[in-house]
């Protein structure tokens, strides 16, 4: 068992699970993004995920951070953590794409990766005139979409004669500093999702879910993904609360959810969402705090809880937690001061064992 890595997501709506905690603002501005990325980097969180929408999804009044510009600027303003922005190859055509990538690689020094997501939500592309392709499609399109760009990463002139792009001779420089380009992660949990990552995925995105169904995920996703010549990483996303005792954490935990109900209104959210996909499907079964499932990977517990059970999740094969907190802030530096050593000394005790078993 080898020590995970962990990450946050930025809070690119202004909030974090529909919820307006009375200590965390409404704020989606480039200026708190940079804020919070510098304090989890202080505090030893080596990734993070800029999740993309023109409009927020939630509310089309409320603010909504632009992920690229922002991306761009993050590099900048960092020195060691990965960036991650989300795209959908619907709003951007994939030289376009690709070149842009390069330049924030350049910026960040190698630090740059991509996450690629095949939309969702309606009205973010309809309104502004951009065809809504059914589901599967839409995967037909991300999977020619990121070949596209992944050839045009490799420094090579590129000739390609695709079913929606059409590239002729067309090489961009300078290279790409990553090796040998930037990662590239995927998620969503249906079957042409789970296939699109096995043939071009880096690491593999999970939503939060309990452990025996993460397990069955990885056992599927890495039967599909077995010819590879390169291993697929795995990564989770979680809404953490830790407390001192089991008890103190089930309450914030029931805290977190009465204003969930009390404040989220997500109506507007489902008129816009496309019926086929599978992660609002899950909603009803996996309920709880926190977005991409949130709090039903089950990181809710004391300081020893939650290690364990992130020691157990990184057993059966997730390399990276992509983590949400409320307060954001405050909860962040407390994983940081009493969860991450707890998960170094699991990692240390296993491997010791492990080495006696043999």
């Amino acid at each position: 068992m080898s020590e995970p890595r962990y990450g946050i997501w930025i809070p690119v709506y202004g909030n974090c699970g529909a919820m307006n905690h009375p200590l965390e603002p409404r704020d989606a501005s480039y200026s708190r993004a940079k804020n919070l990325i510098r304090l989890a980097e202080r505090c030893g969180f080596t990734t993070t995920l800029i999740a993309q929408h023109i409009i927020n999804p939630r509310n089309q009044e409320l603010d909504q951070l632009e992920t690229w510009t922002a991306a761009a600027a993050l590099a900048e303003a960092t020195s060691s953590i990965e960036i991650i922005a989300a795209v959908k190859p619907l709003l951007f055509h994939p030289a376009v794409l690709a070149k842009m990538a390069l330049g924030i690689d350049a910026i960040s020094s190698g630090r740059f990766a991509i996450n690629l997501v095949s939309a969702w939500f309606r009205p973010e592309m309809e309104k502004p005139g951009i065809n809504f392709l059914s589901h599967d499609e839409r995967y037909r399109y991300s999977n020619e979409w990121i070949r596209v760009v992944k050839a045009l990463w490799s420094g090579e002139k590129v000739n390609f004669q695709g079913d929606y792009f059409q590239i002729n001779d067309l090489k961009l420089s300078p290279a790409p500093i990553a090796k040998p380009h930037p990662r590239v992660y995927v998620g969503g949990e249906s079957e042409p999702a789970h296939e699109l990552a096995a043939k071009e995925a880096h690491t593999f995105f999970l939503n939060g879910r309990p452990i025996e169904v993460i397990r069955e995920t990885i056992a599927q996703v890495t039967q599909k993904a077995r010819y590879r010549s390169q291993p697929l990483g795995f990564a989770m996303s979680a809404f953490v609360i830790a407390r001192p005792t089991d008890q103190e954490a089930e309450a914030e935990y029931q805290n977190l959810r009465a204003m969930v109900l009390a404040q989220d209104d997500r109506s507007e959210l489902l008129k816009g969402v496309d019926s086929e996909v599978v992660m609002f499907k899950n909603m009803a079964k996996y309920p709880g705090v926190g977005s991409n499932g949130g709090t039903a990977a089950g990181l809710v517990g004391s300081y020893e809880t939650v290690a364990h059970r992130i020691a157990e999740f990184t057993k059966i094969g997730v390399g990276t937690f992509m983590l949400q907190f409320q307060p954001f802030a405050s909860e962040m530096e407390r994983f940081s001061t009493e969860i991450i050593p707890r998960v170094q000394a699991l990692t240390v005790e296993n491997e010791a064992i492990a080495s006696l078993k043999k």
